[in-house]
């Protein structure tokens, strides 16, 4: 199931498991998850892209070491909120994803999560080398913590 509303996103979500949150780039892939009360996002890895099929088993391998029940794509809208070929391409890698993996899908706005990532990398005293290797899997953890925040206020108004 692959969804922009969040309220059917979170209906679909199964209770005390983690949720996976992606940044898709050209050659790299983010990957963050959370515990599975879904409070805290953990940047995790970032898998270089090969071809679709290698990097989707990879995923699916990551799902299932972490109990994942549900994934956040970050959707790299244009900075006036207008979709551009960065989300096509991001709504095709969820479309070709949810053929090998069949549980809820959504969309988080991404605007700015890799400016946030690269700042507090920067005030971390992190060097260029190491901000390169992890800026990716630290702004999918900002894409997936965007997201459980908007989570526990809906979960708090139910």
């Amino acid at each position: 199931m692959i969804t922009d509303d969040i309220h059917d996103f979170t209906a679909a979500l199964p209770d005390m498991r983690a949720l996976m949150g992606l940044d898709l780039g050209d050659k790299t892939i983010g990957v963050a998850v959370s515990d599975t009360y879904q409070s805290v996002a953990t940047p995790l890895e970032t898998v270089r892209r090969k071809k679709f099929g290698l990097d989707a088993a990879r995923l699916v391998e990551l799902i299932g070491a972490r109990h994942v029940g549900g994934i956040v794509l970050g959707l790299p809208r244009n900075m006036d909120g207008s979709e551009g070929p960065r989300c096509q391409s991001t709504r095709a890698f969820a479309r070709n994803f949810a053929k090998l993996w069949d549980g809820p899908v959504t969309f988080w706005d991404e605007r700015l999560s890799t400016v946030a990532a690269e700042r507090a990398l920067l005030e971390a005293d992190t060097t260029r080398k190491r901000r390169a290797e992890v800026i990716d899997h630290v702004a999918a953890g900002y894409i997936l913590q965007g997201l459980l925040d908007r989570l526990a206020v809906i979960k708090r108004s139910t």
